[in-house]
Parts: C-alpha cells; sequence; structure tokens
C-alpha cells in the first residue's frame, strides 16, 4: 500500500470527494443497480458531500498519495438525546480507493470526535464491499442496522390458513395503537437492546385519531380467526427520513413498519402483512419497495430477506471507551 498523508477535511477537498464517491457508488450499482444512478455523477455526488460540511460540528479527514486524493472520511453530529454523545458518517460521508485507508482517516477523525466527548460513532457501509466492511470492523465497529430492497414483484400472496390481510379501519385505532408500542417494547429486549422511546397507549390513540386519514400511508391489519393480531403500513420511500442520500432509490414504496403482538407470533401473520406491503406497492406504481431493521431483531432479521429483501447498506456503530 503506497505511503498516505492525512490532514482534516477542507472545502477545497470537496470535488476530489464527490469524484471518490461517484466511484464508490457506480461500483455498488453493480451489484445493486436499483439504486439511484444520479449519484454516479460526480457533481451530484459533491452535492451529498458539501452537504454534511453545512452540518454544525462536521468534521472528518482526507488521505493523499503524491497529493492525489485517495480517500475521504466526514461525519456530522445527530441530536443527542436520540443517539448519545454522537457522531455519524452517513452513506455519503466516506469513499476510499483501498479499504485499508479508511482505518488511518477514521483515526485521526476520531481523536478529534473523542476529544469534543462525541464517544457514539455511526457508519452507514455499502453491503456488497466486504472489503470496505471489514475495515470498519477492524476500527471497532459491529453491525447495527440493516437497509435493503427489492423490484416490484407480481401477487397478491395467499394469506396462511386462518388469517385474513385487510385495510385497517377506525374500529381498528386501538389496537394499532397497541402495536406501536409493542415494536418498541420488543427492541428493548435482549437481544436488541434499543433505547428508544416507548410511547403511552394514550398517546398512540390520540396520533391515529389524528393521522388516520392521511392518504399518504396505507394501513393494513392482520386478523387471526376475527381477532386483529398485527399490522403494517406502507408508503413513499420519500416518507422515510432514515432511508435518504444514496440509499434511496428515485422511485420506491417503503414498508415503513410491521408488528405482530407477541402472543400471535410464529402463525404467519407477520409474513403476511408484509407480503401485503409489498404488493401494494406494486399496484402503486413503484418499481421497487424498501425496508430496514436492526440486525440484532431476530424476528425482523429473518422475515424480511426470507421476502426477498437484499441488503444496500448497513449502519455499524462503535462506543469508544469501553
Amino acid at each position: 500500500m503506497p505511503r498516505i498523508e492525512l490532514q482534516p477535511f477542507a472545502p477545497e477537498f470537496l470535488p476530489d470527494a464527490g469524484r471518490l464517491l461517484a466511484a464508490r457508488h457506480q461500483r455498488q450499482r453493480a451489484f445493486e443497480p436499483l439504486l439511484s444512478p444520479r449519484y454516479e455523477d460526480p457533481a451530484v455526488a459533491e452535492q451529498e458531500i458539501a452537504a454534511v460540511t453545512k452540518v454544525d460540528g462536521a468534521s472528518g479527514a482526507v488521505a493523499t498519495t503524491g497529493g492525489r486524493v485517495v480517500g475521504y472520511l466526514l461525519g456530522a453530529p445527530k441530536d443527542a438525546s436520540a443517539w448519545g454523545p454522537n457522531m455519524w458518517v452517513e452513506s455519503a460521508g466516506h469513499a476510499v480507493e483501498e479499504a485499508e485507508t479508511l482505518r488511518d482517516l477514521y483515526g485521526l477523525a476520531a481523536a478529534r470526535w473523542v476529544d469534543e466527548g462525541r464517544t457514539a460513532h455511526f457508519s452507514v457501509v455499502p453491503w456488497h464491499d466486504i472489503d470496505l466492511r471489514d475495515a470498519w470492523s477492524r476500527v471497532g465497529f459491529g453491525q447495527q442496522h440493516m437497509h435493503a430492497l427489492q423490484q416490484a414483484v407480481t401477487g397478491p400472496f395467499p394469506p396462511p390458513e386462518r388469517v385474513v390481510v385487510r385495510r385497517a379501519d377506525r374500529s381498528d385505532i386501538p389496537v394499532l395503537a397497541a402495536l406501536e408500542v409493542a415494536l418498541p417494547e420488543h427492541q428493548g429486549r435482549s437481544p436488541v437492546f434499543s433505547s428508544g422511546r416507548i410511547p403511552t397507549l394514550e398517546d398512540g390513540i390520540a396520533e391515529w385519531e389524528d393521522d388516520f386519514d392521511d392518504p399518504d400511508f396505507a394501513t393494513f391489519v392482520a386478523e387471526r380467526d376475527g381477532v386483529v393480531v398485527g399490522s403494517a403500513v406502507g408508503c413513499s420511500i420519500e416518507k422515510s427520513g432514515a432511508n435518504n442520500g444514496l440509499i434511496r432509490p428515485d422511485s420506491a414504496g417503503f414498508l415503513g413498519f410491521a408488528a405482530v403482538l407477541s402472543e400471535h407470533r410464529g402463525l404467519g401473520a407477520g409474513r403476511a402483512l408484509g407480503e401485503t406491503v409489498i404488493w401494494w406497492s406494486t399496484e402503486a406504481g413503484y418499481p421497487s419497495i424498501v425496508t430496514d431493521w436492526r440486525v440484532t431483531n431476530l424476528l425482523s432479521s429473518r422475515a424480511w430477506p426470507a421476502l426477498g429483501f437484499r441488503n444496500t447498506f448497513v449502519r455499524m456503530h462503535r462506543v469508544v471507551g469501553y
């Protein structure tokens, strides 16, 4: 590996960073062509990186060899009440010619982040690039959250025996609210241990009363023997704040929520709900559909790949100091 020189990221490096990011995205689209081709344009890729530099607290590093930029890393903080004292390297926040360079870039950038007290570090990494994922893992990062997509599929799909999936109506609001409590409760248990806020049932009912008729969202429920046991919501990917930038296809549906009450899991209702949202997305004219899940959620990490979702990006995570 040629000798590299490191320095803090600065605006004059944006064109070269855009070039590197566009090349990385082009390589990724060879594996997953449903991702947007727009970011293969270095000027468009540069705009994504420039947006990160405008976030208060953003910083990073650049690697050069003989004066030529061969890699960059750029992070920015998010709300500390949700993520702790953090720094995020999003999908546009890193690109290198050689994966090993990433480790050097992180070594320089992370020193500043930790000096600033930002000890929870997140990175969003192209799934197809095994060497890049390995480089992140060798500076202490593990998998936390998966992003995935699949192309539109024909249907509809027959539900399991004794399970019926239908559009939700207002009479379902109490159980819809209960399901929005059930999912974060499940995520808070082993082995996910998410610290996400668990809403109250009363707040959930009030929100559903206000938002139930929003035409941008398609809500379905699954009944077993006439009892509602689960729900799922489909919408445009434009409604997802987590699936943005290079993660987001130009046009896609989004499986944004799915949950089954704990006492009714394992009966096929979750699969039937997922298949229904996939079919809804196809009927709505989307060429693809996106979803995401916690890697440590044993249920969703098995259910959604089984429905045909292919990994695109993985969010990796490290907490410094332990």
